[in-house]
């Protein structure tokens, strides 16, 4: 499907892992272009500096007949996107991201990151470990990751591909994966798979895609990715299951975890000496441990040996100067006392993981959070879930459900749905002091008067709220006098 100096146009080109393709093939030569919507992303950037060309409109002009294959984002379709039809109309080939992304992984020994949660922190972390021990592979993120000086790949080499896969509509069956990393298993994405059934069942449909000699790397403290392992094994699939986490046996046992000096201090049984991670919350152990059984199993196939005392050190250096990825935990800056943090948590599980890693990390700290939704058949699935895990903030604004292209507000259930049920829980349990505003920014108001030194403020969720959090930081950065 690709070769050098052919020509490939992306439709939706500014999206994290269109994008992040994109950079991939133009680094084998391939010519590269593409268009988007004119909203502004980060990677607008890395395109420019790249100089890969792109329109901000999709117009069937664009298409022009030296086109050899036109990728676009399973977003877009010949049925709504002129330029896609344009292609189809001139017989010139198409493909969606993720066929192209499992056409592409065909050329390398290839593991594919999977989960709920937490597939995307494990696959940057899997290319700072990757660095580290000068492994020849190749990395795709679904986030701009700070190691990877802000892109969201890593080129190291041509023998290894390791890349973020995602289950979304099955996605991930695209891919050609020799092993997989199995980081969580839960319902989620109720628009397509109705059921936790349904959705365990596409897990488990990917891991069959294992060949014989192949690994499945699962956290052995996820139920369902337990699930998962399990019925594989049953079937008799003739492949090695590497556990992890603190229920697991073997090499990638947790065995302590600790918060210590601003750090997560923690033990595996296959290193000799404590392991750190800046980045918060015991879920991101469970990332570093996943990562940790990945580069143990390429080490082994590279070198035949594993973790001597050198390579034992340059995994503990690595983990400890991961920075974490884009939209991730991520540290928007302190100022006037206040510390602003931005996270993608859109899952009750994930949140609960990140408000607890944070309290952990911060105790004394006041935690503020504007949570945005996302998607009406997740909120209405999951509403109980929500309640209870926002539960832990100390102050909470919720706004309006950030809707998703793939589905129309029915009237079912809105931004108040929520209010309302976390209200429901007072006098049952500690709540947090709550506030309803519709649109994000106009919570900039009440909020630059509410935030006091020694605070945390974090964006939680998928939606659009982040600006936020930005807007009110560069308030306290730029105003020397802090609201008292």
């Amino acid at each position: 499907m690709f070769h050098s100096r052919s020509s490939v146009y992306f439709v939706g080109i500014k999206g994290t892992g269109v994008c992040a393709f994109a950079e991939l093939l133009q680094g084998t030569g391939v010519k590269t272009a593409g268009s988007d919507t004119p909203e502004t992303f980060y990677t607008d950037a890395i395109l420019k500096e790249l100089g890969i060309p792109f329109h901000e409109s999709f117009d069937p002009a664009h298409i022009g007949d030296d086109i050899d294959l036109v990728i676009h984002s399973s977003a877009y379709g010949e049925e709504n996107n002129a330029e896609i039809a344009e292609a189809r109309k001139k017989s010139i080939p198409t493909a969606t991201y993720p066929e192209a992304l499992g056409a592409y992984s065909l050329g390398f020994d290839s593991t594919g990151v999977a989960g709920v949660h937490g597939k995307t922190t494990t696959t940057a972390m899997c290319g700072c470990l990757m660095q580290a021990l000068g492994l020849p592979v190749q990395v795709l993120v679904g986030s701009a990751v700070s190691n990877f000086k802000g892109r969201s790949t890593l080129v190291l080499g041509n023998k290894y591909f390791i890349a973020e896969t995602c289950e979304y509509r099955k996605h991930f069956l695209a891919f050609r994966p020799q092993r997989i990393i199995l980081t969580s298993v839960e319902s989620d994405h109720q628009d397509f798979f109705p059921s936790y059934e349904s959705i365990r069942d596409a897990f488990v449909e990917y891991c069959r895609l294992i060949p014989p000699g192949g690994q499945l790397i699962y956290c052995a403290d996820d139920p369902g990715a337990c699930d998962v392992a399990q019925t594989i094994e049953r079937e008799g699939q003739d492949i090695a299951f590497v556990p992890y986490g603190f229920s697991a046996g073997g090499d990638y046992g947790i065995d302590s975890y600790r918060i210590h000096d601003d750090m997560a201090a923690f033990r595996i049984k296959a290193f000799a000496d404590e392991l750190c991670l800046r980045v918060p919350g015991r879920h991101q152990t469970l990332n570093a441990a996943a990562a940790l059984a990945l580069a143990g199993v390429l080490l082994g196939k590279e070198f035949g040996d594993g973790w001597n005392r050198d390579r034992q050190a340059a995994a503990k250096k690595a983990l400890e100067g991961f920075a974490g990825s884009k939209r991730r935990a991520e540290v928007v800056g302190s100022a006037g006392g206040i510390i602003f943090m931005d996270d993608y948590g859109h899952h009750p599980t994930a949140i609960r993981a990140t408000l607890e890693g944070l309290r952990a990390f911060y105790p004394s700290r006041r935690i503020v959070v504007s949570f945005m939704s996302h998607t009406f058949t997740r909120t209405a699935a999951l509403l109980d879930g929500f309640a209870d895990s926002l539960s832990a903030a100390d102050l909470l604004f919720l706004h309006k459900i950030y809707a998703s292209a793939r589905e129309h507000f029915d009237g079912h259930i809105d931004g108040m749905s929520l209010h309302g049920k976390i209200e429901g829980l007072r006098g049952k349990k500690a709540l947090p002091l709550l506030h309803y505003v519709d649109e994000p920014l106009d919570a900039f108001e009440p909020l630059k008067e509410i935030l006091k030194p020694g605070d945390l403020f974090l964006t939680l969720g998928a939606g659009n709220n982040w600006p936020l959090g930005l807007r009110l930081f560069e308030h306290f950065r730029d105003n020397a006098e802090v609201p008292q």
